[in-house]
């Protein structure tokens, strides 16, 4: 699969944005086609557009696949962007804020004027002849909402057109603090201290973060094929923008390191050795910039020219006091094939999605990449593979594993468990703009893949998918998420685009299930446009959706037969002071009463140990708790711990024994 085909469906339009208006309709229409059909070798012309995203027929389901279910509730909600239908389990909507109106395009039909102002600032030609549902997708796209940071009581939200700062210190009553205008795309965020990190990618970004982009192009003479790249101009900006927030209704850019990719996202890298600087790893994927613009930037094959910016990242270094000083210290060759050398040493594996005649194509770029400083490793979500990098040495990180999977299309982001031992990839098939969970879409293709990790080797456990079937105008497919904290499980909120969000367990990787959701009916009932959940992240006891189209969402857990009251207290029990979801922290729960009740709900639930004996804890705890944990409560708790420790060994499930030697941790040395 080429890159734009792969990517998704701004990842394509990133590529063609200044390129001229068939030549962006023939790109963009790729990630929607069927898994077993190539682009054109020539686009079409401009007059014989057809619309990509008008939903095509559903194909039967490959033999021995399983589909999602259209029984489930969700596949049958009420559509409207603002008064859509809503179904939810496990969780309760307790927030919504609406995009500030300089994020919104405020145009209802194809016609209106602010359509083509926006089509214009990402570099499509005025009076080019784009079907009217194709300029109303674009359009949107120059004001999606992306991916969140946070930090103490502030949130983050990027956008294609800049980023927002919210206060989130009463999560139910969170209020805008500051916009800040900024075009570029995606806005990918990260925050360290008083820095803040912003990815760029598009063409129309500029150095002074102007909105008026550049010029696009003229139209090619007949005959000729369109450029795919804009002319070279000094104030272009692709790379990662860095802004100082020390006053955080002022964030002011003290630095921008120029790509040759750009940076369609980033990670934030903290080495435990270096206090003085931090690091950012680049994933770039879109086109080469021309050398005009940036000195030393090529798009050649490796076999033309070896320093070609393609099959790489790049890593800048940001010293803490000096980050106007930030630059380009390395450009790290993941992809090599130790034994030849060959730069393009990996490649998507040929099959893809069931396609027996799908050819294998080089792995050139990485969509994602989740450090985990804790074990010194990174998995990278690279297009056709799943890699795992040894990051112990954070400038120079170095490839220990990778794996592919025909049934994966784009690697697109990871997840590792919180003890290291698991890792979550997701397949971004069809990109954002394919509606992947109709009933004829298999289980496996845009889900979560799970791995076991274990010295450094990957092994695929199973794959887990939405099993909700949503239709075909919304768009669908495994997209970002987070881990939340609930002791003695791993489990994970994650966003679907139109999909909404899903919370999944993967403590056992071979039986991952769902214990939570919230879903909103289709934004239009006849035509596929760009919306939903970009990313849900659980942070400081709240879940948090980031609405592409509409805004931002607040959620919180609510209990049922999946998940306890005090298995969600115990969750947020965990308190972070930042979160950069790429950049992996090592969970540490407290030695309060309240996580050793989420084990004995874990215990009871499982049967692990006698009933007799959760009681005896259970009610040990209560009387613990309204003493204040006074000497006599305390030296009780004590003596079940001993002996809960002594029975660990005698429990058969892995899981479970952990859980009864955490509890017994507890009950040993309890804190207030």
């Amino acid at each position: 699969m080429n890159t734009i085909r792969k990517a998704a469906l701004y990842s394509a339009a990133l590529a063609v944005l200044a390129a001229s208006a068939h030549s962006l309709a023939a790109q963009a229409a790729a990630p929607d086609q069927p898994p077993a059909a190539k682009a054109p070798a020539t686009p079409a012309p401009a007059q014989q557009m057809q619309n990509p995203f008008a939903p095509a027929p559903a194909p039967p389901l490959p033999a021995g696949m399983t589909g999602s279910d259209t029984s489930d509730p969700r596949y049958t909600l009420k559509p409207g962007l603002w008064d859509a239908g809503e179904a939810a389990q496990g969780m309760k909507h307790i927030a919504f804020l609406k995009k500030p109106d300089a994020f919104q395009i405020n145009a209802t039909t194809p016609d209106d004027p602010k359509i083509q102002k926006a089509l214009s600032t990402i570099g499509v030609p005025p009076g080019a002849k784009i079907p009217p549902s194709m300029a109303m997708v674009l359009a949107q796209l120059a004001f999606a909402n992306s991916d969140f940071a946070f930090q103490g009581n502030h949130l983050f939200q990027g956008n294609f057109y800049g980023l927002n700062i919210f206060d989130i210190s009463n999560p139910a009553k969170t209020s805008l603090l500051t916009s800040l205008v900024c075009p570029g795309g995606q806005g990918d965020l990260s925050v360290y201290g008083n820095l803040l990190f912003m990815s760029v990618e598009m063409p129309n970004g500029r150095l002074d973060c102007g909105e008026q982009g550049f010029a696009p192009p003229p139209a090619p003479k007949p005959g000729e094929r369109p450029s795919r790249t804009p002319p070279a101009d000094p104030a272009r900006f692709r790379g990662v923008r860095i802004f100082d927030i020390s006053d955080i209704k002022n964030p002011k850019q003290v630095a921008a390191v120029q790509t040759c990719r750009g940076s369609h996202t980033h990670t934030l890298v903290l080495d435990p050795n270096d206090k003085d600087n931090v690091y950012i790893y680049v994933s770039g994927t879109s086109f080469v910039r021309p050398a005009e613009e940036l000195a030393g930037c090529s798009g050649d094959a490796p076999d033309k020219d070896p320093n070609t910016a393609l099959f790489r990242i790049e890593v800048i270094k940001v010293p803490l006091a000096h980050p106007d000083q930030a630059k380009v210290v390395s450009s790290p060759r993941v992809f090599i094939d130790p034994r030849s050398g060959a730069l393009n040493g990996l490649n998507n594996g040929g099959a893809e999605h069931g396609d027996p005649k799908a050819k294998a194509e080089d792995t050139n770029q990485c969509h994602d990449i989740t450090v985990y400083s804790a074990i010194g490793l990174a998995a990278g979500a690279c297009s056709g593979n799943g890699i795992l990098l040894d990051i112990k040495d954070p400038v120079n990180p170095k490839r220990v594993d990778a794996v592919n999977d025909p049934n994966y299309s784009y690697w697109h982001s990871a997840s590792f468990s919180n003890d290291g031992s698991k890792v979550v990839f997701t397949d971004e098939w069809g990109g954002g703009l394919g509606a992947r969970c109709r009933p004829t879409d298999p289980n496996k293709w845009g889900a979560d893949a799970i791995f076991n990790l274990k010295d450094n080797k990957l092994s695929l456990q199973s794959y887990y998918k939405l099993p909700a079937a949503q239709g075909d105008t919304e768009n669908c497919v495994a997209h970002n998420g987070s881990l939340i904290p609930v002791p003695g499980r791993d489990i994970e909120v994650q966003a679907w685009y139109q999909g909404g969000v899903s919370v999944m367990d993967f403590t056992d990787p071979a039986k991952p299930f769902e214990i939570a959701y919230f879903d909103r009916g289709p934004i239009d009932p006849k035509m596929l446009v760009l919306g939903g959940d970009w990313s849900a992240y659980w942070y400081n006891g709240n879940i948090y959706g980031s609405e592409i189209t509409r805004g931002l969402d607040i959620f919180e857990l609510t209990p049922t037969k999946f998940l306890t009251q005090n298995e969600i207290d115990a969750a947020k029990a965990v308190k972070v002071s930042e979160l950069n979801v790429q950049n992996q922290q090592k969970i540490v729960w407290p030695n309060k009463l309240i996580v050793a009740k989420a084990y004995v709900d874990q215990l009871t639930r499982s049967k692990a140990i006698p009933e007799t004996d959760l009681t005896a804890i259970s009610d040990s705890i209560q009387q613990a708790e309204k003493s204040k944990l006074n000497k006599k409560s305390a030296a009780k708790l004590k003596t079940l711990g001993d002996r809960l420790d002594s029975s660990s060994a005698s429990v058969s499930d892995p899981a479970d024994s952990k859980r009864v030697g955490a509890l017994a941790a507890i009950l040993k040395a309890p804190t207030a």
